[in-house]
């Protein structure tokens, strides 16, 4: 087993008056083709990824990363992100890197272990967990009002603060006006895709970019909160199966029934979530009418 991998030097030496020095760096994850890394320092931390050079589809994750930057840049300027968040920037000589804020936060599936069992049945878990929902489509709903969809709604890319907060990361996939993609968008985790991203997916040729809608995001968000809350995806399938035949079964709209799964019972927020799974995408609730809802 080899030394871990360093993050782009480039990069490291550009971020440092972000952190202070001396910044540690701390590999996160290396997998499908690209890394990442917490950057700390005595001034703050930042989030940096970087295409992995020697993987086998380096270029499109080059690309991929130029696209998130982008459309950082394009979200913060609409008024969907603060203009805190992105960071910086930049190519190196392995391809790109991208720099933003480090959120301090557990992903959704840990932080709702504690209400997937019969012991987070309690009357203080209820306004936890309707506060996460909330403050999570209160950020999809600035989102979609202009005109985006963030298009990889899934449990990894939802952080959960100490103070019960949802925070979105990682726009790289999202889709919106105007859009000029460097990578097509073919849908995300298979276990959130909306049942119409699907359908487009199974019909159409693996180069077509399929534009997400925000009525897409609102399924994965229920399809999310499903699964980290009941412990199963809200569409039954073996974990062996292939991805289209995945596909296939969630493109048929139908769910597991939530009752049947749900840990204890919580009637608002089943509605809620059932509301959002709804298998026509007109007859899903938008993110701001959910911010009233939960």
């Amino acid at each position: 087993m080899g030394p871990k991998p360093a993050p782009p030097s480039q990069a490291v030496a550009l971020l440092t008056g972000h952190t202070g020095e001396p910044a540690r760096a701390q590999l996160l994850s290396d997998r499908r083709g690209s890394r990442a890394w917490k950057i700390q320092g005595p001034k703050g931390a930042v989030a940096l990824k970087a295409n992995n050079p020697d993987g086998d589809d380096a270029r499109d994750k080059a690309a991929e990363m130029a696209q998130e930057d982008d459309h950082l840049l394009r979200l913060t300027a609409a008024g969907a992100l603060s203009p805190d968040y992105r960071v910086s920037a930049g190519a190196w000589e392995g391809g790109r890197w991208l720099a933003v804020t480090w959120i301090d936060g557990a992903p959704l599936w840990r932080a709702l272990a504690l209400a997937r069992g019969p012991e987070g049945d309690r009357a203080a878990v209820r306004p936890w967990l309707t506060g996460i929902a909330r403050t999570w489509t209160e950020h999809l709903a600035r989102l979609h009002a202009t005109g985006w969809a963030h298009a990889d709604v899934q449990p990894t890319n939802t952080l959960v603060t100490h103070d019960g907060h949802a925070a979105v990361i990682d726009y790289a996939l999202a889709c919106g006006p105007g859009n000029e993609r460097r990578v097509p968008y073919r849908g995300a985790l298979t276990h959130t895709t909306a049942p119409e991203i699907a359908t487009a997916i199974l019909s159409t040729p693996a180069d077509t970019h399929i534009p997400a809608q925000p009525t897409a995001d609102i399924w994965s968000l229920g399809a999310s909160l499903f699964w980290c809350w009941t412990g199963h995806r809200p569409v039954p399938y073996d974990d062996t199966t292939d991805r289209l035949e995945k596909l296939a079964a969630i493109a048929k709209t139908t769910t597991t029934a939530l009752r049947d799964v749900r840990p204890w019972p919580f009637p608002e927020f089943e509605d809620a979530i059932t509301a959002c799974l709804a298998p026509n995408p007109a007859n899903r609730p938008t993110a701001k009418e959910l911010t009233t809802t939960w």
